[in-house]
């Protein structure tokens, strides 16, 4: 192989690997079968008919526990008993305008509702499928136009969805794709 084909070979995988964050949120999603929860209109932003079931809301800890820099907390911006989605410090923030408060991704809320920060359109998409609903503040900085309530889930189908969406939501705050599991 010449040296002008290995350069060529070189530049092209460098635009996949520098566009892949972008390609991770091209995300259509199944339509979600159980109807959507009600939800408050203002802050805080709960749901009001669903109850988180705990196996369920422990695996996505235990998942999002294993994304690279993130530390499970206390939240720094929701209810007490939320648990917020810290990144390290080391980890860089290419949407920081993204983020509500600190270098919290998302949070859990004690009915197995979260809150994150997605990509507009993986927002949009999560919204229309019936996955989540936009938070009320969602329209009120630059920046949170993403911000939305990932309904809980209630069998392990969903909590795979749901998971998805906070990988989307971390691969979208951190420009990082997280390893394939």
């Amino acid at each position: 192989m010449t040296f002008s084909k290995l350069c060529l070979i070189s530049a092209a995988a460098s635009m996949l690997v520098m566009s892949a964050p972008a390609i991770a949120q091209d995300s259509s999603f199944p339509m979600r079968e159980a109807p959507r929860p009600e939800t408050t209109n203002g802050v805080p932003h709960v749901q009001i008919d669903m109850q988180a079931i705990p196996e369920l809301s422990e695996e996505m800890l235990r998942q999002v526990a294993e994304f690279p820099g993130v530390v499970l907390g206390a939240t720094r911006v929701s209810l007490p008993g939320a648990v917020g989605f810290q990144l390290a410090g080391d980890i860089s923030i290419a949407q920081p305008q993204a983020i509500v408060g600190g270098r919290e991704f998302a949070h859990l809320h004690p009915d197995g509702s979260l809150h994150a920060s997605l990509h507009p359109d993986t927002a949009r998409a999560a919204i229309d499928a019936g996955w989540a609903v936009a938070h009320p503040w969602a329209d009120q900085r630059a920046g949170w136009e993403g911000f939305v309530m990932i309904y809980t889930p209630i069998n392990e189908a969903e909590l795979d969805m749901v998971i998805q969406l906070v990988r989307g939501s971390y691969t979208y705050i951190t420009g990082e794709l997280l390893p394939e599991t």
